[in-house]
């Protein structure tokens, strides 16, 4: 049968069920350019990466976002508490001690007359100061120590291993009242260091971990294969993979300083008056619960609200950077 000849403005392309449909040239060529087209010569397209599916998730994920939204008010408020908050948190006028809601002070007045709604507003500033900076230092400690324990291995890793379990021996408010009751210094510091003392070894068990796991893949190997030196291994290959999971508890655990700072400033040991820490306004405001339950109900529902917000963001966190959920 003699060829018949090729049309410039027609093409033909299968259907896949035993018959022929036309598609004018123009058609034919962009589903071959098209990235999956049923041609399959086309481009494939750039996959995506975890990073980026994970903010893809995150931005869909309704937990998230409101998480998001109160950590961001409670950051604004905690840098500039004047907006929405008049008047100094430590003016008190002992003429209204126990009062209730009145004009200028929405959450009433607290045993000393203070306003429990200046205090709730600059409290703020206390507990998301210590939760962010203790998480940083934690977070920074732990993931150096482990990471370079799980990559280098051997003796070093052995006597990390043992360090951390030391650490784990030791109860974190038992260890709060010990260590910090010899403190005179009144500002957050020292809380932020004892922090920082207790909780760097599970950030740095977790990023041993995950260092040792991303560092059996091939494109570790490839990478020493071709001469590169352990610390562009570390920094350029590995840290990346494995930093995940670190942000993840870390994220988690941003919530439970803030409220281990409120437990030790309750215990007396933690932040003192006249620093203003929900901690102390809840401890302040305990023994005459009967008569001004206003006094304690605001500041340990921030605290409790605050709380739950860095645990409701770390949980869509981990949602979205775990592979195993997808």
């Amino acid at each position: 049968m003699p060829e018949q000849p090729f049309e410039q403005d027609r093409a033909i392309a299968g259907t896949g069920m035993g018959g022929a449909m036309d598609l004018a040239a123009s058609e034919a060529q962009t589903l071959e350019r098209t990235p999956g087209g049923p041609l399959g010569t086309g481009p494939s397209e750039k996959p995506r990466s975890l990073w980026s599916d994970a903010w893809r998730d995150l931005r869909r994920n309704p937990v998230f976002i409101v998480s998001a939204l109160v950590i961001l008010f409670l950051v604004v408020i905690s840098l500039w508490p004047s907006l929405i908050a008049s008047g100094s948190p430590l003016k008190c006028d002992l003429a209204k001690s126990q009062d209730g809601p009145g004009p200028g002070a929405p959450f009433g007045y607290d045993g000393q007359g203070c306003n429990v709604y200046t205090r709730t507003v600059y409290g703020a500033r206390t507990s998301v100061t210590v939760g962010v900076c203790a998480t940083v230092g934690v977070a920074l400690l732990g993931s150096v120590l482990g990471g370079l324990a799980g990559f280098f291995g051997g003796f070093w890793d052995s006597v990390l291993s043992r360090i951390t379990d030391i650490f784990f021996a030791i109860p974190v408010v038992l260890g709060g009242l010990v260590l910090l009751s010899v403190v005179t210094s009144n500002t957050v510091w020292p809380v932020i260091g004892f922090m920082v003392l207790l909780g760097w070894p599970q950030i740095s068990r977790i990023a041993r971990g995950s260092v040792i796991t991303a560092k059996q893949n091939d494109y570790v190997q490839a990478a020493r294969s071709l001469g590169a030196s352990n610390s562009r291994i570390l920094l350029r290959h590995i840290a990346p993979n494995a930093v995940a999971p670190v942000i993840v508890v870390a994220t988690i655990a941003l919530g439970t300083y803030i409220a281990l700072e409120a437990t030790l400033s309750y215990l007396g040991v933690g932040l003192k008056p006249p620093s203003v820490s929900w901690g102390i306004d809840i401890s302040a405001a305990s023994p005459y619960i009967r008569n001004a339950p206003h006094a304690l109900l605001w500041p340990s529902g921030a605290l409790a609200l605050t709380v739950l917000a860095f645990i409701m963001l770390g949980d869509a966190v981990r949602d979205a950077l775990d592979p195993k959920l997808r």
